[in-house]
């Protein structure tokens, strides 16, 4: 086996057990319940809608980090992992072991951000 597909081997055994991870706590704040539904006081009610607003914000970036991974994973098998998804170039492979289930290069990133922010 060569060093690149061991390299991709490992990534993907990494992104594998990552996307284990976020399924098994999304599973797990699907279940969880922020009140007891008991009565609560007006301070009580704010604290809990406030949580149950965290919650939901949490959920979303784990679940966007989910199809994320689950697109680095479909990328593998294609054999189109470690390409830029807007000008096709390569991402580095220090971009990649930092984070690997990045889909653009730095650059692209920066200009998506700029974009979007």
């Amino acid at each position: 086996m060569s060093k690149e597909a061991q390299g991709l081997l490992m990534v993907k055994e990494r992104l594998l057990k990552r996307k284990q991870e976020l399924e098994e706590t999304l599973t797990q704040m699907s279940s969880e319940r922020v009140s007891d539904d008991q009565v609560q006081d007006p301070g009580d009610q704010a604290t809990s809608a406030t949580m149950e607003n965290l919650k939901t914000s949490l959920q979303n970036t784990e679940v966007q980090e989910l199809r994320r991974i689950t697109r680095a994973l479909e990328k593998i098998d294609d054999g189109t992992y470690g390409i830029c998804a807007d000008c096709g170039g390569e991402i580095s492979e220090k971009r990649l072991k930092m984070f690997p289930n990045a889909q653009r290069c730095l650059v692209c990133q920066e200009a998506f951000e700029e974009g979007h922010g």
